[in-house]
């Protein structure tokens, strides 16, 4: 039987539709801290994008450098020949890479309006596979879109393809979030026991099903003996109503009764880390988690009536199916209610080097310490808001990879 692995795609799927520009600094501190989460792999962005090229590349440094551990830092682009090889041009150092087309005939006529066959959707997913490979992509995911809406025999068609022509992974995307867990774990289960080949799910929150219909779909692969990926996002931010949690997911697949017991989960996972990931993305997408967000809400360990609160006394178990530690909560957290010197935009060294000193991060002298100023005036800048205690850290331990992360790709000459 198969295992299930993660793939988070926040930075992708989220920042698409955040209620603020998600700064390139706030997209490195998530993928830090999916890499401390045991997440399998991100999608960090777009390397086609020229804005986003000094990004994906600094955090591609970070990865070679040791600071991001085991995450696999995942591009995004169409299949087509033309993108990957502006992919691999702008970001020569990417190893990981998901090419996506739409399959369904009703995006296929809307999109292309005729000027493409089913035929030619699988070429040129092929053709752009094989430039991947050639350029040095270790791992590749090829992307049905729409797969949901597309006939399952041109999905075993399609993965087929991707499988011979040396992919690495099959995604079922559904779209629309259209799917329901019973026909996705029957349609993915039929897929997986044909093509013998590992699928990925990507799932959206259209009908409240996401988690259900993701996790469906993964049982049915691994059932096949095939592994397993599930994209997720954190708090389940991304299109329309959001994507797959990568909390709830999580949860699922350690304490459902089913799922605990069928399924293999990813052993790097740690659980203890959702309270601090999911603050973190609520603070830079300006977001507020809703008070019964599954594990991480204000109200999931919370007891009123009479029943309740005398059986959660008396046991937990009664009435509490995880405990608050299992998800990195039950600390108290603590605030300073007298005088808070920060540091920002407008901040002077004093009180910069003040901050950090409480950080236990001391500079040799001040010449040193403006260096890293700058940087965090800058960054306050970008994000609009204050800077984090990590974030800080971060820019103290990294100072060149901030520079990049937060400088826009320059200009050609010519331009």
């Amino acid at each position: 039987m198969g295992k299930i692995y993660l793939i988070d795609v926040t930075n992708r799927d989220g920042v698409q539709t955040s209620r603020i520009l998600l700064s390139k600094l706030a997209k490195t501190m998530l993928n830090i801290y999916l890499d401390e989460m045991g997440v399998f792999q991100s999608e960090i962005g777009f390397p086609t994008l020229r804005h986003e090229v000094n990004y994906i590349n600094a955090n591609l440094e970070l990865a070679k450098m040791g600071v991001i551990k085991r995450l696999h830092l995942e591009g995004w682009c169409r299949a087509t020949k033309e993108d990957v090889e502006l992919a691999f041009k702008n970001c020569p150092g990417l190893k990981h890479l998901n090419i996506s087309i739409s399959t369904s005939d009703i995006m296929i006529q809307g999109k292309f309006q005729g000027r493409k066959t089913w035929d030619d959707i699988v070429n040129l997913m092929i053709e752009a596979l094989r430039t991947a490979k050639a350029l040095g992509a270790e791992t590749v995911g090829v992307n049905a879109e729409d797969a949901s809406r597309t006939d399952v025999e041109r999905l075993i068609e399609f993965a087929q393809a991707g499988k011979e022509n040396g992919a690495d992974r099959f995604r079922y995307c559904d779209t629309l979030g259209a799917d329901d867990p019973i026909t996705i774990y029957q349609r993915i289960k039929h897929i997986a026991e044909v093509v013998k080949f590992p699928i990925e799910m990507h799932c959206h929150n259209d009908l409240g099903m996401a988690e259900a219909v993701s996790l469906a779909g993964a049982q049915g692969a691994i059932e096949s003996g095939v592994d397993a990926y599930i994209n997720t996002t954190i708090n389940g931010y991304g299109e329309r109503s959001g994507n797959c949690d990568l909390v709830s997911t999580i949860l699922a697949l350690k304490f459902s009764h089913g799922f605990a017991e069928k399924v293999r989960l990813d052993e790097h996972v740690d659980l203890k880390k959702s309270w601090k990931i999911a603050k973190y993305a609520s603070y830079a997408f300006n977001i507020p988690i809703p008070i019964n967000q599954v594990g991480v809400g204000a109200n999931v360990f919370a007891h009123e009536s009479g029943i309740h609160a005398d059986g959660a006394l008396k046991d937990r178990r009664n009435y509490e199916l995880y405990d608050p530690e299992d998800v990195g909560r039950g600390e108290p957290e603590l605030c300073e209610t007298g005088r808070v010197i920060t540091t920002g935009e407008y901040g002077g060294l004093k009180g910069f080097r003040h901050v950090y000193d409480k950080l236990g991060i001391h500079f040799h002298d001040d010449k040193e310490a403006r260096k890293i100023l700058e940087l965090a005036q800058y960054a306050n800048l970008h994000t609009q808001k204050p800077l984090t205690d990590d974030e800080l850290r971060f820019i103290a331990a990294y100072p060149g990879i901030v520079r990049k992360i937060l400088t826009i790709v320059p200009q050609p000459d010519n331009v």
